[in-house]
């Protein structure tokens, strides 16, 4: 298997490309430096700095009206995506943790989008499974526990509308899906990898961008 031209992505190019990307604007750097000064042991978990305007990209480019957010952490994602949504557009953000999503709160009441981002303080599969049946959704974003990503995904793909977005990251799980004997959050990983590419429901491209982002269009 031939891997085509291949770029090793140093830090001076990593910052090349950040600098070629829509900047973020004051609070989305706010709340990135605060993540990091506030909660430094859990700051990998938030979403990396070019995922934000790749996401708000993706809002617009769907044209999507109904996003639902799966993992928020302290929110910068759900910000990005927000700023993006048409008027009249809604985001379902699902988390289990009031104390990091204040964080998001307060960035998303200074960015004037509060009023667009809904969130739900509970176990995401509640959340999913309290939402209506039917199709309806436009754009997803999974990025939460790993050994739910099957069961959020059996959840999002019959609420996704035709031509609806799931976007899922980490699908790379820092480089430990390759091995068949991993555990823990690679196996789980490993195992949803599998899962979606045989999801005949969907059409699903698997990219090695930052850890790993699977985009699956709704067929």
């Amino acid at each position: 298997m031939t891997k085509g031209n291949e770029t090793k992505i140093t830090d001076e190019l990593y910052a090349y490309a950040l600098a070629h990307n829509p900047p973020l604007d004051v609070v989305q750097r706010e709340l990135v430096r605060t993540t990091y000064a506030e909660l430094p042991d859990q700051a990998g978990m938030q979403s990396a700095q070019e995922q934000g305007p790749l996401l708000a990209f993706l809002v617009r480019l769907t044209g999507a009206r109904h996003v639902v957010e799966v993992g928020t952490f302290t929110g910068f994602s759900a910000l990005s995506m927000a700023q993006a949504l048409p008027p009249g557009g809604v985001l379902i953000a699902c988390d289990i943790s009031e104390e990091w999503t204040a964080y998001g709160q307060d960035a998303w009441e200074k960015a004037g989008v509060a009023d667009r981002i809904d969130l739900r303080i509970a176990p995401a599969l509640d959340t999913l499974r309290a939402m209506p049946a039917e199709p309806h959704i436009d754009m997803a974003y999974l990025d939460a526990d790993k050994d739910n990503y099957i069961a959020y995904w059996e959840e999002l793909v019959p609420r996704m509308n035709p031509g609806g977005l799931v976007v899922t990251d980490n699908v790379l799980f820092h480089g430990r899906v390759t091995d068949p004997l991993a555990t823990g959050g690679a196996a789980a990983i490993r195992g949803f990898n599998d899962h979606v590419a045989a999801d005949a429901r969907m059409e699903s491209v698997l990219l090695t961008v930052a850890d790993g982002l699977t985009l699956s269009r709704k067929r």
